[in-house]
């Protein structure tokens, strides 16, 4: 019982020590003062300003453009990558998610130097195509390992059987395979986007100078100012979309596992 207790008392204290800044944050986007911990009022100045910082305003087009770009190239080439191991060699597969792992626990400076390297090397300018790649390099592994747990969860038996039954490899792959993995990959696209948002070091080392992102905007600007309080709105903002895109995948994953129970427990 006092092992119980105290298990809830730290996963509660994780919980509190991870959310509490972001709480605060929140908390104090809605007034004007430049300094958190100074109260002036409930306002909300601070949104109408983060719509009238232009510059800032372009950092944000700019970082959803390359995160849904990337997010979108890394999920194909995840999915894909996963599906072709699942159903390889076993020294395919091992080779490939080897090759997998190293994005996942390599460190990102290394891989920024390393492709900004190559990028001087091929004599190719840097632009957004350069950023694109860097991007991809960055997250596709991850969805690679959101799309492999549902590839095994699967049974084989059905892809199988939908080519007895005279379906074409393709017409089986988009009919019985993709519904069963969706989930996993759309976990994989999610978990890239935020890592495209997040994501600095790649970005100033891959970027065009007169592209700018979130991270790079503030980074360049608090070398000589302080941080605009407007970028507590947008945080805010940032945190509200994640948290709405994450509990309606939930919903979703919950509803479609009620689904299939059902049918299973029907065909019983």
């Amino acid at each position: 019982m006092v092992r119980k207790i105290l298990a809830r008392c730290f996963i509660y204290l994780m919980l509190l020590l991870m959310y509490l800044p972001i709480l605060i944050l929140v908390v104090y986007s809605f007034t004007v003062s430049d300094q958190i911990g100074v109260w002036t009022g409930f306002s909300l100045q601070l949104y109408a300003d983060l719509f009238n910082n232009h510059d800032l305003m372009d950092a944000v087009k700019n970082t959803f453009i390359i995160a849904i770009c990337s997010a979108v190239v890394s999920t194909i080439i995840g999915t894909l990558g996963a599906i072709g191991a699942y159903y390889s060699s076993s020294r395919a597969k091992k080779a490939i998610e080897t090759m997998t792992q190293l994005p996942v626990v390599n460190a990102e400076i290394v891989m920024a130097l390393s492709l900004a390297v190559l990028v001087v090397a091929l004599s190719w300018k840097f632009t957004f195509f350069t950023l694109l790649i860097g991007h991809v390099v960055l997250t596709v592994a991850f969805v690679y390992l959101n799309v492999k747990p549902k590839l095994m969860q699967m049974d084989p038996n059905t892809y199988e059987a939908a080519l007895d039954l005279g379906a074409k490899p393709r017409y089986a792959l988009y009919k019985v395979i993709l519904p069963e993995i969706l989930p996993g990959i759309l976990s994989g696209f999610m978990i890239s986007i935020t890592l495209s948002l997040d994501d600095f070091v790649i970005t100033q080392y891959l970027k065009e100078p007169s592209f700018e992102t979130i991270s790079t905007y503030i980074q360049k600007i608090i070398a000589k100012h302080p941080i605009p309080p407007e970028v507590r709105a947008l945080a805010t903002l940032i945190f509200v979309i994640v948290l709405v895109s994450v509990v309606g995948k939930t919903i979703y994953s919950n509803h479609k596992a009620k689904v299939i129970a059902k049918r299973k427990k029907g065909g019983l």
